[in-house]
């Protein structure tokens, strides 16, 4: 039997800019990326069948053909017919502690997992360019969870430029339980709303993406000074999300006022992030906003920044 345990960190985003529309329907992005210690464990195995399962306890967690890391393995059958006839099928079990449905790439990561798990399986030798190419193909956030750490991405959020690591800021992540945000609604409501806005052709697109990599953030993450970072935080779709999600907008301003370096919402939502300079810093927020808002619905973590994206946890033969 042939297995591997994998490490499938989170995500938030630093800083999120929808500049315009693309020729392929998706929006131009230029974002900052960031890899946190949250993370879903997940475990593949070769089958003895030429089959895909997926396996996961969480109730929202689909594990149909629906599920980003089903497609991830069956892109690979696909793109690699002879290794999947040599080696079979795959078991993938996912252990989740990233919460759903949350802006944080938790079925991104997972995706990205199973490329990696696949890749060693079947002794491909792919490298991490190769990787991000097939990551692609499943979603614009599925690139960056294969390396991790901080990146910007631009285009739709695929084309990455690494940054400096940053593995030193404590992070408090606050979600309430029974709300999703749709990232379709999110994305259609701001093109409705500020459309008027978006730059069109090809070259204001172009330059407008490059321009993230002078952006006063980018200065303030290659020096590593977390209060600059939290001042320059940005997120394009607070401007839809917060007004018609009155429960995050209270949970991000009770953020604030618990001392945090600064607080946002990340991605689509509704989970919201607190930048903290310390892990007794944030400790302090966490319980600061848990006797503000008691509602056993809203769910609080800790993690910390990091520098990598899918480890190999244990692997097997």
């Amino acid at each position: 039997m042939h297995s591997y345990s994998l490490i499938a960190p989170a995500k938030i985003n630093l800083y999120l800019e929808i500049i315009g529309d693309r020729p392929d329907g998706y929006h131009e992005l230029a974002m900052i990326l960031q890899s946190i210690n949250l993370a879903d464990q997940i475990d593949i195995r070769s089958a003895s069948t030429d089959t895909i399962r997926v396996r996961c306890k969480h109730p929202q967690v689909p594990t149909d053909k629906s599920n980003l890391a089903y497609k991830a393995a069956a892109l690979m059958a696909n793109r690699f017919p002879d290794a999947f006839a040599q080696y079979g099928g795959v078991e993938i079990t996912i252990n989740k502690q990233i919460p759903v449905a949350a802006g944080l790439a938790g079925g991104s990561t997972n995706a990205a997992a199973v490329l990696v798990g696949i890749d060693l399986l079947w002794e491909l030798g792919l490298t991490q360019s190769e990787l991000e190419e097939l990551a692609g193909q499943l979603g614009s956030d599925v690139p960056f969870c294969i390396a991790g750490g901080t990146a910007i991405a631009t285009g739709r959020g695929n084309e990455l430029s690494p940054l400096p690591n940053l593995d030193h800021l404590s992070v408090v992540l606050g979600k309430y339980r029974s709300l999703a945000v749709s990232t379709a609604w999110a994305y259609q409501t701001y093109r409705q709303q500020f459309g008027d806005s978006y730059l069109t052709d090809t070259q204001s697109l172009t330059s407008r993406a490059s321009a993230v990599h002078s952006a006063a953030i980018v200065k303030a993450i290659i020096r590593k000074d977390g209060v600059q970072i939290a001042e320059k935080l940005h997120n394009d779709l607070e401007r839809v999300v917060l007004p018609e999600y009155p429960q995050v907008a209270q949970l991000r301003q009770v953020f604030q006022e618990a001392g945090a370096l600064g607080a946002m919402m990340s991605g689509s939502g509704p989970t919201v992030f607190a930048l903290c300079e310390s892990h007794e810093q944030a400790q302090q927020v966490k319980q600061y906003v848990r006797t503000a808002i008691p509602d056993p619905d809203l769910e609080l973590w800790l993690a910390q920044t990091c520098t990598t994206g899918i480890q190999i946890a244990t692997g097997a033969k």
